[in-house]
């Protein structure tokens, strides 16, 4: 962590940031795909326990 002092002789704590990790074309789509229809099937079986509780 890197410490930094203020003109108050406040201190300033600043995390020490991960590096970025580049993903190259097309190989988020899948994990995107599978995302989406997991969404869809939770929406759809909240829909069905909300019509088989009214």
């Amino acid at each position: 962590m890197q410490v930094t002092e203020e003109d108050g002789g406040k201190l300033n704590a600043f995390a020490k940031e991960p590096r970025m990790v580049l993903i190259e074309a097309g190989e988020g789509r899948r994990t995107n795909r599978l995302l989406l229809i997991g969404g869809l099937v939770l929406v759809l079986l909240l829909v069905a326990v909300a019509a088989g509780i009214s």
